[in-house]
């Protein structure tokens, strides 16, 4: 049972509080007598059995409610995010497809802990980000986070196996570099530096970094948008892989529709809300798809 389950035992004149991860308590009137607790409790316990869940149901792992940002440009309020509301459930593909402005990436940012809402709540499992302070917040982007941006930000310095055991050494159980980029098809290319590599293959180092914390929610910005199209399905194909074999909570952002067709839901973004929520009837491989 999710969340708090409110309800009244009248025997006892008493409000019960049942939360899902520390059970009962109940306050109760000071005529109750043991004899009419025990009894109630078992009732209680009765009425309000509940089966386990089952394996084939879906876990929630992030959840938005009455989400809002407002930004202050000298003096006018441009609002990025009008209360939005939306379930983000583990092992799932998610695409949010909208235009410029539309709000993806404020929305990204927030779930990732980079940005917080002016309103509402975000809650990864029973974490809610929304009151979390900086240290905590970073804390979750350290370990649970995995983000990938349009450019790719290695350091020119370092091999590509380099820069991904830098990421590796902020987490608390990394995979191997080396295997990172064994799952993005970089193992012949791991010793060479950023500029003895194509975009697509940078691009997927970034993937291996972002992947070899083992995070369990994926946030990418646009993964292919300074990509052209046979170097941009290399990189799809890479997520997929990802969220595939490993079962990594993906979320990917793009204004590109037919990127939407290897999702298991598209999130359609435009003026700050939700506009519509779109389930492909069926799955597209990124090899498949054109734009």
């Amino acid at each position: 049972m999710r969340g708090i389950l409110l309800f009244a035992l009248p025997r006892l004149n008493a409000v019960t509080r049942i939360n899902s991860g520390s059970g009962a308590e109940v306050a109760l009137s000071p005529k109750c007598s043991p004899k009419i607790l025990m009894e109630s409790i078992l009732e209680m316990k009765f009425r309000f059995y509940m089966p386990p869940i089952q394996n084939s149901q879906k876990q929630l792992l992030c959840k938005v409610r009455n989400l809002s940002k407002t930004y202050l440009m000298g003096e006018v309020s441009v609002h990025a995010l009008r209360k939005v509301d939306l379930d983000l459930y583990q092992g799932e593909l998610m695409v949010l497809l909208g235009p410029s402005g539309s709000g993806k990436s404020t929305l990204l940012n927030i779930m990732g802990g980079l940005d917080v809402p002016s309103e509402g709540e975000m809650w990864f499992e029973n974490f809610d980000l929304t009151i979390a302070d900086e240290e905590a917040r970073t804390e979750y982007r350290r370990q649970e986070v995995g983000f990938i941006f349009q450019f790719y930000n290695l350091i020119p310095s370092l091999t590509a196996l380099e820069n991904v055991r830098l990421s590796a050494e902020i987490a608390a159980q990394p995979m191997a570099a080396d295997d990172a980029l064994l799952r993005v098809g970089l193992a012949e290319r791991m010793h060479h530096f950023p500029s003895q590599l194509s975009g697509g293959e940078q691009q997927r180092v970034a993937v291996a970094r972002a992947i070899v914390k083992q995070p369990r929610l994926l946030l990418c910005d646009e993964p292919t948008g300074a990509l052209d199209h046979s170097t941009g399905q290399l990189v799809l194909l890479a997520l997929q892989k990802i969220n595939q074999e490993l079962g990594t909570t993906t979320v990917i952002i793009t204004h590109n529709a037919d990127i939407g067709k290897m999702a298991d839901r598209v999130i359609h973004l435009s003026d700050g809300q939700i506009s519509r929520i779109e389930t492909p009837a069926e799955k597209v491989s990124p090899d498949k798809l054109l734009w």
